[in-house]
């Protein structure tokens, strides 16, 4: 599998939310999958969902890499290189 720089070295910090994806939350919109980044802990929601915040924030603030919110799963995606860690 290949990997890059921002997947080895993406940090693990806390979610900035619990309850679901921030932008959601507050316009009062859903979501279907919740990322983190793992810049900064923001909660985003996926490209399947209406919104598509995870990857706005990406776009607005340069953070590389999100990791899955869903219970069970444990990947990692790096929007730089488009590649799944």
């Amino acid at each position: 599998m290949w990997t890059c720089e921002h997947l080895e070295t993406a940090g693990d910090p806390p979610a900035l939310t619990s309850e679901g994806c921030a932008e959601c939350l507050e316009m009062g919109t859903r979501w279907v999958h919740l990322r983190r980044c793992l810049s900064c802990g923001h909660i985003g929601c996926c490209d399947s969902s209406p919104m598509r915040h995870a990857t706005a924030h990406y776009k607005e603030t340069g953070h590389p890499v999100i990791s899955s919110f869903e219970p069970g799963e444990t990947w990692r995606w790096c929007y730089a290189d488009n590649v799944m860690g």
